[in-house]
C-alpha cells in the first residue's frame, strides 16, 4: 500500500471494483464486453478491438489474491479468453495496430503472472505482426484494414496506437532483438511531430500519402473536428508517452507526455470527468467521458514516477480517481455492472454515449491499482 495515499477509500474503492468485477465474470464469462446497455454488459466478437480489456480486468483482480477460489475462476476466464484472441492472429484481415490492447493484457499478462508458455508465444505472434504494419517511407504503423469514403486507410494512424508500443517494447525485451524498439520509437517520433500541437492538444487520426509517406491532412475521427481536441486522444497521449519513456528512457517522450498532461490538467479544471472533446461546441456538451478520466488518472500515476514534477501529476492522477469512486462509480447497486458511470464511446456517430465502457472500468481499477502500490499491465 502506498502509505502516502489514505488506505480508507482507495482499499474500499478497489474491493468494491474487485467484487463486482468477480460477480459479472458469473454472466459475461469467456465473451468480450465493451459497452453497459440498461445496466449489462453487451458481447462483442474477439476481433474487436477492445476484447483485451475483460481479460485485462481479470488479470489485475486475479494478481491481487492469487490463491483464492475466485482467482481460479478468473484464470479459467481469461484462458479461454486468449485461445479465442489467437484465432484472430490467423486472420489478416482482423489483425490492426491494436494488438498491444489485446495482447499486453491477455497472454502477456498470463506470461507475467503465471509463466505461461503459450502466453508468451501468443504475444511474440502479436508482436511480430503488429512490428509487420510499420510503414517503411512514413515511419508509422497503420492503423486500420478497412476502406474508407473519408480517407485512404492505407496511410492512416491515429492516437490510441501510443498504448499499443508496449507490445514492441517487450518483445525487444524477451528476444533482445532491437528491431522492435527501433521500429516502436519511430513510430512514436512520427505522432509526437504530426499528432501533438504546440498547446499540447493531440489530433486522433493523420492519414499519410501510402506510396511517399508524407502528410497529407488530419481528420477529426472521434473528435468534433480537424483541429478540435477529443478528450480520450489526450488521455492516450499522455499515458502512452509516459510509457515510452519508461521503457527506453528518451527524454524527448516524457516532455511530450507532460506537454499532453498538462492540457488535459488545464482544460479539466475542478472536474472529475471531461466533456467528450475539449474544444466541442456549446450545443455538443451533453456528453462525458469517464473513460478518458480513468486512462488519464492511471497515466498520470505513471508519470509521477518518471518525472520531476511527479507530485503535482501524483496529486491530479489520485483527485480523479478518488472523484470517479465517489461521484461516478456504480457503487454497490445490482443494476448495474460497469463500475464507472458517464463514458463515452463515439459522439460523432451517435454509439455508446454516457455509458459504462469496459476499457473505462480498466484503467479506473489500474489507477486504483497503482494507488496501492503495484502496476498496471502495459
Amino acid at each position: 500500500m502506498n502509505t502516502s495515499v489514505s488506505a480508507s477509500w482507495v482499499e474500499k474503492a478497489w474491493q468494491q471494483g474487485a467484487s463486482r468485477t468477480i460477480q459479472n465474470a458469473k454472466r459475461i464469462k469467456d465473451t468480450f464486453p465493451h459497452t453497459s446497455v440498461q445496466g449489462m454488459y453487451d458481447s462483442n466478437d474477439p476481433e474487436w478491438w477492445t476484447a483485451g480489456f475483460w481479460p485485462g480486468l481479470l488479470w489485475l483482480v486475479h494478481r491481487d489474491a492469487p490463491e483464492s477460489e475466485a482467482a481460479a475462476e478468473l484464470r479459467r476466464i481469461a484462458d479461454s479468453c486468449e485461445r479465442q484472441l489467437e484465432d484472430c492472429l490467423r486472420d489478416p484481415d482482423s489483425v490492426d495496430h491494436d494488438l498491444g490492447f489485446i495482447w499486453l493484457l491477455s497472454g502477456i499478462a498470463s506470461y507475467r503472472q503465471m509463466g505461461s508458455e503459450e502466453g508468451r508465444r501468443r504475444g511474440m505472434l502479436a508482436a511480430n505482426l503488429l512490428a509487420a504494419r510499420f510503414h517503411v517511407r512514413g515511419e508509422f504503423i497503420r492503423a486500420w484494414n478497412f476502406s474508407s469514403s473519408t480517407m485512404d486507410t492505407r496511410g492512416v494512424a491515429i492516437i490510441d496506437s501510443m498504448m499499443n508500443l508496449p507490445l514492441l517494447y517487450w518483445a525487444s525485451e524477451q528476444s533482445g532483438d532491437p528491431r522492435f524498439r527501433w521500429l516502436a520509437e519511430a513510430h512514436a517520433d512520427t505522432v509526437a511531430r504530426e499528432f501533438v500541437r504546440a498547446d499540447g492538444s493531440i489530433c486522433h487520426v493523420v492519414e499519410f500519402d501510402p506510396y511517399t509517406g508524407q502528410k497529407l491532412r488530419e481528420h477529426g475521427g472521434q473528435g468534433h473536428a480537424p483541429g478540435s481536441a477529443w478528450a480520450r486522444g489526450t488521455a492516450w497521449a499522455l499515458h502512452g508517452f509516459a510509457l515510452s519513456f519508461r521503457y527506453t528512457g528518451e527524454a524527448r517522450y516524457l516532455e511530450t507526455a507532460e506537454r499532453a498532461a498538462d492540457f488535459f490538467l488545464a482544460m479539466l479544471g475542478e472536474d472529475i470527468v471531461p466533456v467528450w472533446d475539449f474544444r466541442a461546441p456549446t450545443e455538443h456538451r451533453a456528453a462525458w467521458d469517464s473513460s478518458a478520466a480513468a486512462i488519464a488518472a492511471s497515466g498520470l500515476l505513471e508519470l509521477a514516477k518518471l518525472s520531476p514534477r511527479g507530485q503535482i501529476y501524483a496529486a491530479a492522477g489520485e483527485r480523479i480517481v478518488r472523484g470517479l469512486y465517489e461521484h461516478f462509480s456504480a457503487g454497490k447497486s445490482a443494476a448495474e455492472e460497469g463500475l464507472i458511470m458517464k463514458g463515452t464511446v463515439h459522439y460523432p456517430e451517435g454509439r455508446g454515449i454516457n455509458v459504462p465502457i469496459i476499457y473505462g472500468d480498466y484503467f479506473y481499477m489500474e489507477a486504483l491499482a497503482k494507488l496501492r502500490g503495484s502496476e498496471g499491465l502495459f
